[in-house]
């Protein structure tokens, strides 16, 4: 474990490897660096013999404050930011002019990164506390499971930035379609109590028995057949995928472009200035 590292590994109890995130002063906001660091972490622990279970957990206050749209200037954006990394997917026109080098670099560490998470051959268990803003939600959501504390809350307020939600679109999967409508039309938290109640989570329990409960559930799960894991897992997603869930993404995906570049078009940057008028420049995760 290096405790400078955007993200940590270890092996909190026999065949469980654990994944915590790991900029708590930024509130886990996800720079490039930080969500291939992620990435690598999940790989390696897929790849892991002696590994049956992977948890997801997040050191600080909050979860994730989403993506760090600070780490470059935000009316200028990142396309040719992936340059230098090691490439997971086929799209890699990053530093290519216009909307297709945000597309190219959206495909690589948004999308593609939440599909291979999604589509690991061994159970996830993200153990979620205090908030999950907007891409945050890309992080838990690609889990089997969700432990969450008492005190978590979970909100997409993209629309304050003129956009139409996250990247990967798990909305109505997580709360139903008018649940989905109503977090996305106010861009206001949901409580765990409610997401619990709506079906995204699976327990929710008090912030001091988060890591315990979590750790119980892998410990469980670990005690069964891998590769019966592996094809349960696999029997599930197909079920979401064959009702349409790939091309619903798709479909999202390429709204979510639409507005990046009517933004771009009206105001020169790909989310609303507005929004940046009203949130601190210099200290962007200070609460």
């Amino acid at each position: 474990m290096n405790d400078d590292a955007p993200i940590l590994i270890d092996r909190p109890i026999e065949h469980v490897g654990r994944i915590t995130l790991n900029r708590p002063r930024t509130r886990n906001a996800q720079s490039t660096d930080f969500l291939y660091a992620l990435n690598d972490a999940f790989d390696a622990l897929a790849a892991a013999e002696d590994v049956r279970v992977i948890v997801l957990a997040a050191a600080g206050p909050h979860f994730s404050s989403g993506h760090d749209i600070y780490e470059a200037d935000p009316f200028v954006g990142v396309a040719g930011a992936t340059r230098g990394y090691r490439q997971v997917g086929t799209w890699s026109g990053y530093d290519r002019k216009g909307a297709e080098g945000y597309l190219h670099r959206e495909m690589e560490i948004y999308i593609g990164f939440c599909e291979r998470w999604r589509n690991l051959p061994k159970p996830t268990i993200a153990q979620v506390h205090g908030k999950v803003i907007a891409g945050g939600l890309m992080l838990i959501w690609p889990c089997d499971l969700i432990i969450a504390s008492d005190d978590a809350q979970f909100c997409d307020p993209t629309v304050n930035m003129n956009m139409n939600g996250v990247e990967w679109f798990g909305h109505v999967s997580a709360f139903g379609a008018r649940k989905a409508k109503e977090m996305l039309f106010t861009g206001e938290f949901m409580s765990a109590q409610e997401a619990f109640r709506l079906g995204m989570l699976n327990q929710v329990v008090p912030r001091a028995e988060l890591e315990r409960t979590t750790l119980d559930l892998a410990r469980r799960i670990a005690s069964k057949p891998t590769f019966a894991l592996s094809l349960i897992k696999e029997s599930v997603n197909n079920v979401e995928d064959a009702a349409g869930r790939v091309s619903c993404q798709r479909a999202h995906f390429a709204n979510h472009h639409l507005l990046h570049w009517h933004n771009h078009a009206q105001t020169g940057s790909i989310l609303d200035p507005a929004f940046f008028a009203t949130a601190p420049r210099k200290s962007p995760h200070s609460k």
